[in-house]
């Protein structure tokens, strides 16, 4: 059981977005290429003065011995079995080989060093990170329904860097972080994950996940860590919707009935059907917002305001526009209204 916990830990992890991408085995091959390139240079050095030198073995320096002799030169083996004697072998021990030794370490070393750097630096992100980070919004789950909503909320001003991604795929996390979001690998039903994921400081907390009962143990899961959150879940079929909301969730989005109803619409009356899709997405003809009620509108009727309210948010009370109770507005309100989408800058989310 032990050995299972740890292996979890290590595949569960926070993988923030980066900058400067370069792919790790291209930094090894880069660095390899040049230290063969000093390797031959050094070799090609001594061979061209091979006369100068001298081989315990057999008197001579052919090309074969003088790789060796560079090999073990440039890594401070140094055997003496072949050594300069002449002074122009010493001469270019002393101006041109002992340089590509210092060269040579300083590429290994180099190679070292650059990847502790790159452990302390990302580490150093991370805590910072983890410090920072504060009221932000988590999405569990970067399939289409995750993505989707990321694009909403992207389209009214939430920043990518307010926006926490958990999935169990590695490539979905790869993903996140392609588009400038963090992301954490792992299992969302498990409290460990949704704790590096900052959960229980966040504001809003939106589940896409493939499977209701994913969902429901997710939803759980977050319920307990985060008493004051808003949970905003989806599943597939209307009968689970009760359980998600018994589990936690604020608002519960059924994805199957909503599609069903969207084309029995649009088969009823294409032109309405085309005109709840177009509701549906962000930034494109029409919008449904919700906003305070600004001070010019305190005291009227929900009819006489500039924009088309729908329905009216006064406390926990969602009122509807023909509701008596709804008039006259006042300034603690907020109503959600049909307004002409203004042209936003897409996230940059790439397709699925």
């Amino acid at each position: 059981m032990a050995r299972n916990a740890d292996e979890h830990l290590v595949a569960s992890r926070i993988k923030l977005p980066r900058r400067i991408v370069e792919r790790p085995l291209r930094q090894v091959a880069k660095r390899l290429l040049m230290a063969l390139f000093v390797l031959v240079l050094t070799a090609m050095i001594v061979a061209l003065d091979r006369e100068g030198y001298h081989d315990n073995a057999d008197d001579r320096v052919d090309v074969l011995d003088a790789f060796y002799y560079a090999t073990v030169t440039l890594s401070t083996t140094g055997y003496g079995d072949i050594v300069p004697y002449s002074d122009s072998a010493r001469l270019m021990n002393i101006l041109l080989i002992t340089p590509l030794r210092v060269l040579f370490l300083i590429i290994l070393v180099g190679t070292t060093l650059e990847v502790l750097t790159e452990r302390t630096r990302e580490e150093w992100r991370l805590n910072r990170w983890r410090s920072t980070l504060r009221d932000h919004t988590v999405v569990i789950g970067f399939g289409t329904k995750g993505r989707s909503a990321i694009q909403t909320l992207c389209a009214t001003g939430l920043t990518k860097e307010r926006i926490v991604i958990v999935d169990p795929s590695s490539k979905a996390i790869d993903a996140a972080n392609a588009d400038g979001f963090t992301g954490v690998l792992g299992d969302a039903t498990r409290s460990d994950v949704l704790l590096r994921a900052e959960l229980q400081k966040a504001r809003q907390i939106v589940i896409a996940t493939q499977r209701d009962d994913t969902a429901v143990l997710v939803t759980l899961t977050a319920r307990q860590l985060n008493r004051s959150a808003k949970i905003v879940a989806a599943v597939r079929e209307e009968e689970n919707a009760p359980l998600l909301r018994q589990s936690g969730a604020d608002a519960v989005i059924t994805s199957a009935s909503a599609a069903g109803r969207l084309l029995g619409l649009s088969v009823l009356s294409p032109s309405a059907g085309t005109v709840m899709e177009d509701l549906i997405q962000q930034g494109s003809g029409l919008d449904l917002i919700e906003r305070p009620v600004i001070k010019a509108e305190v005291g009227k009727n929900v009819r006489e305001t500039d924009d088309l309210v729908v329905s009216v948010v006064r406390g926990h009370r969602l009122l509807g526009y023909d509701d008596p109770a709804a008039s006259p507005l006042q300034l603690t309100d907020r109503v959600i209204t049909i307004v002409r989408a203004r042209p936003v800058a897409g996230p940059g989310l790439s397709g699925e």
